[in-house]
């Protein structure tokens, strides 16, 4: 613990090295207690120094900045001067990419070690993780040995490894692995030689190997070759220093490389010098043949002049190619001269570059003269929008032009649904992910069965993301935001969005509803209520805040003679990442983005690994509704990744979580230690539900019995806890169990069923558990307690009495239909309220009495986000829902939580 590094052995340490890998390695030895002497780094490039030198010398830490060591093979005496006075005890180098003489190898007391990300003896030399992926190794590592007179020769203090996956680039086994446990091990390796427990292991001659530096110049790619060979060369050279080939007698460098199976899509030809066989561009990349006529696919492509191309649009990139207009057109453009002369009258000619803005024209001049064009050519689709895309005379008419001849119609949104016949209706489902406004495979082909908890089926595969997935839809989310439309829409048109795709979920409720019934197992006419109901009623809750987020005037001593004013402005956060639960799929993403995408955010969602299609619908839907691309980013897959690459990204600003207490601990920590993230989160919960003797018992009894039971108990406010006075216990379990004999367990798609199948087998079988522990601890199991037999995963309703607070039945979440109940002594309000209150969980609570007094005095007292009096689960849209304490902090739902999303600006003018 806390105690251990401080008893730890301590050296005095000279860094020797560069970049962000010698910066994290010199901050964590310094958090071990080691002593850095001195870093010796790089010059400044342009101004910058090295993300090494930035820390160092913040920390008040010695940095030279030496541009050689040695000069025509001699050490610079000074330079080594400089080094010796420092007084290390051991050198440590990690990424150095300058010859150190040997007289500063040696001169420490421990000598120098070195970080080689390589499996040594196997690529020696500089680019050795180019060479681990070009010549197709099964696995990776990396070294750390002690530094003698050869190059990556010395003897061995450490080593790891790791496999190589099949569409590992330099970058991703870099980030993975080489990155992150290669800082680990070079701290570790300083405190096994401070402990004198360092090992010296010679390296063998035998497999060894050396490879020469790979530069632009020499990483060409060779087509004549198998494919696999084409696919490791490019994948061993991204992103540096980048495959290239010639292409139409223009270089172009090759990203994104993967192996194709036997079935390659359809697309154009195109001629490719020294490929054995013409490549094909296709809807997702080029694809290129091997001398085995096997295929592989290039994803992204790079013009000499740095700009970047999705390889699927070479053909139709040629958005700088100017339309060369015929006659007819020429006569239209003269015409359209004319508008703009008319409207801009203080111009006295119009040129090509004229500019539709700087000439002093204003938003109903752009309403002029989109009116007057359309007046002239009926028919022709033109937006205000369009005038402010194009706002010089030529780039006008150039989009003008094409929008007559019809070119540059938004591509119609190609998705490969899974179809299913069921509930009589046939239900289509995109289950790719969805990143800046396409539906595309996972970046490794992965998927994952999704599973219907009726029965055990599987009801389609699903994209299964990795870490480049989500990179790949922050990226997005980013451009969306800072270049896009969605960032300088006005506010009101914004909503207008949001409420047209609420239209559109309403128009689609019932394939929503049924999707919600098949993937969670919600009983149908609760998704259609609930599930899907309150997701509609959410954004347009939230499309009606758009444009009534306001700042305010604040009175300040004013700086006389002089005056001031200070204002307040609500600005968006930037990109946020969303991760929702298993238990109410779409409505918890209605729930966190509405609110989010209100405030002017864009987003990266992650729905629950076992319930994504409702999440993938709805972004079909968000394309219908006219939302920007890459404003809403869906990535399906496991929390263990995809969830904690969110945690980590620099360029997420905020992270909305709802799930469990210990996930929402870890990230939490991870977007602290990453970029400080905002976060708000809403965990478990235990909620206490009291029940006096002079309540309602009717209604007590409807209302304790849904508290439990509504959506088969996966509901984070369920009541996970009843206390029931003394006078009335026996009276109201066994109404309760009368009522419970009722209910009707089946087909969640079946209209009369009250009790569908729980999320999934690993739940159902914890719920099994909970009950046994319930059973052996001595709780009285009244009802239920087992799995229903029949296929699927459904659980009887089950209630528990004579439950005692020290139990694990009393304390902890069950997240089902097991009602746990508790009775309490006649009039002992105090006591029961700090049993009530004795939990580590605040999200939710309940009491019913008719006694106006004991509600307020209990409501006031109880400890919890919301406290539901004489009803439960009464959630609105614009109530404000959230947790105390472990439950969580930040509120889903009304104004508050747009506040989630939001960040003021104070403004101070002097005038």
């Amino acid at each position: 613990g806390k105690w251990t590094n401080y008893y730890q052995n301590k050296l005095r340490l000279a860094l020797i090295g560069q970049s962000l890998f010698g910066q994290e390695v010199y901050t964590n030895l310094r958090k071990q207690g080691h002593k850095v002497v001195g870093v010796f780094t790089v010059p400044d490039r342009d101004g910058k120094a090295d993300p090494l030198a930035v820390v160092a010398e913040k920390d008040g830490t010695p940095v030279f900045k030496f541009p050689r060591w040695r000069v025509k093979g001699k050490p610079i005496p000074e330079v080594v001067e400089a080094y010796k006075a420092v007084g290390a005890e051991l050198n440590v180098m990690p990424f150095c990419s300058q010859f150190i003489p040997m007289n500063v190898i040696d001169h420490p007391a421990h000598g120098s070690i070195i970080y080689h990300p390589s499996i040594l003896p196997l690529h020696r030399g500089a680019s050795a993780i180019n060479w681990t992926l070009i010549q197709g190794d099964k696995k990776a590592g990396f070294s750390i040995f002690w530094a003698d007179d050869g190059l990556d020769t010395g003897p061995i203090l450490l080593q790891r490894e790791c496999p190589v996956e099949p569409n590992d680039t330099v970058d991703s086994l870099y980030n993975r692995f080489l990155f992150p446990e290669g800082i680990k091990a070079m701290v570790e390796s300083v405190q096994l030689i401070a402990d004198g427990k360092a090992t010296r292991v010679p390296q063998t001659e035998e497999g060894a190997s050396y490879e020469g530096i790979q530069k632009k110049s020499n990483s060409k790619v060779n087509l004549a070759q198998p494919a696999e060979a084409i696919h490791n060369w490019i994948r061993g050279h991204d992103k540096v220093p980048g495959a290239w080939t010639v292409i139409d007698g223009q270089t172009v460098t090759l990203y994104g490389s993967s192996m194709l199976g036997e079935s390659v899509p359809a697309g154009q030809p195109l001629e490719i010098e020294g490929a054995s066989q013409a490549g094909v561009v296709t809807k997702n990349g080029l694809v290129l043949y091997g001398s085995d006529s096997k295929a592989l696919m290039v994803k992204n492509l790079q013009y000499e002049d740095g700009k970047m191309i999705s390889a699927a649009k070479y053909f139709s990139s040629g958005d700088t190619a100017r339309v060369e207009l015929t006659d007819d057109e020429k006569k239209i453009a003269e015409e359209i001269r004319d508008i703009w002369k008319g409207i801009l009258s203080n111009v006295a000619a119009i040129e090509e570059t004229t500019d539709f803005f700087k000439s002093g024209a204003a938003s109903m001049d752009v309403v002029r003269l989109v009116e007057e064009i359309k007046q002239k050519c009926a028919g022709l689709q033109l937006q205000n929008e369009d005038v402010y895309m194009a706002t010089t005379f030529q780039d006008f008419i150039q989009m003008f032009v094409r929008r007559l001849r019809g070119e540059d119609q938004e591509e119609e949104m190609v998705i490969d649904y899974a179809t299913k016949d069921v509930n009589n209706m046939t239900v289509k489902m995109p289950w790719q992910c969805f990143i800046n406004g396409k539906f595309e495979d996972a970046e490794n082909g992965k998927t994952a069965d999704t599973i219907n908890p009726a029965d055990g089926s599987v009801i389609c595969k699903v994209a299964y993301a990795s870490v480049g997935d989500v990179d790949q839809a922050v990226a997005a989310a980013k451009e969306a935001f800072e270049v896009g439309p969605w960032g300088r829409m006005d506010p009101r048109d914004r909503g207008t969005l949001l409420y047209k795709l609420a239209d559109l979920m309403e128009e689609h409720q019932e394939e929503l509803a049924t999707i919600e019934s098949i993937d969670s197992g919600a009983v149908y006419t609760l998704a259609l209520k609930t599930h899907v109901g309150m997701s509609i009623q959410t954004f347009r809750y939230f499309a009606g805040w758009c444009d009534k987020i306001q700042g305010k005037t604040i009175p300040i001593n004013q700086a006389r003679p002089n005056r001031n004013l200070t204002f307040t402005k609500k600005e968006p956060l930037g990109v946020c990442a969303i991760v929702i639960p298993w238990n109410y799929p779409l409505m918890m993403l209605a729930w966190k983005s509405a609110a989010c995408l209100a405030a002017g955010n864009t987003l990266v969602l992650k729905p629950a690994q076992v319930t994504p299609l409702s999440a993938l619908k709805f972004a079909e839907l968000t394309v219908k509704a006219g939302i920007p691309k890459g404003v809403i980013n869906i990535v399906p897959g496991s929390g263990g990744m995809v969830g904690q690459r969110m945690s980590d990204h620099p360029d997420i600003r905020k992270l909305g979580f709802t799930g469990s207490t210990p996930i929402g601990k870890q990230i939490m920590k991870s977007c602290a230690l990453s970029n400080l993230k905002k976060v708000s989160l809403e965990l478990g919960g235990k909620s206490p539900l009291i029940i006096f003797s002079d309540c309602d018992m009717d209604k007590a009894v409807r209302m304790g019995m849904s508290a439990v039971f509504f959506n088969k108990g996966e509901n984070c406010i369920a009541a996970g806890r009843l206390f029931v006075e003394e006078s009335i216990h026996d009276e109201y379990i066994r109404r309760v169990v009368e009522e419970i004999k009722k209910m009707k367990v089946g087909d969640p798609l079946h209209r009369s069923t009250d009790h569908g199948p729980q999320n999934h087998k690993a739940h159902m079988d914890k719920l099994v558990e909970y009950c046994e522990v319930g059973v052996k601890e001595g709780a009285t199991l009244v009802y239920g307690g087992k799995q229903v037999d029949r296929p699927g995963f459904f659980m009887e309703p089950t209630l528990f009495t004579d439950v005692e607070d020290h139990m694990f039945i009393a304390k902890e979440e069950s997240f089902g239909p097991i009602m746990v109940v508790s009775k309490f002594k006649d009039g002992d309000i105090d006591g029961v309220l700090s049993r009530a209150n004795d939990t580590e969980f605040g999200l939710a609570s309940g009491v019913f009495t008719r006694d106006i007094n004991k509600a307020m005095y209990v409501s006031e007292r109880l400890d919890a986000g919301t406290v539901f009096v004489n009803t439960y689960n009464k959630t609105d849209v614009a109530s404000p829902f959230g947790g105390f304490k472990q439950s969580g902090f930040g509120k889903d739902l009304g104004e508050d939580a747009l506040n989630e999303y939001l960040r003021t600006k104070a403004v101070t003018v002097e005038y």
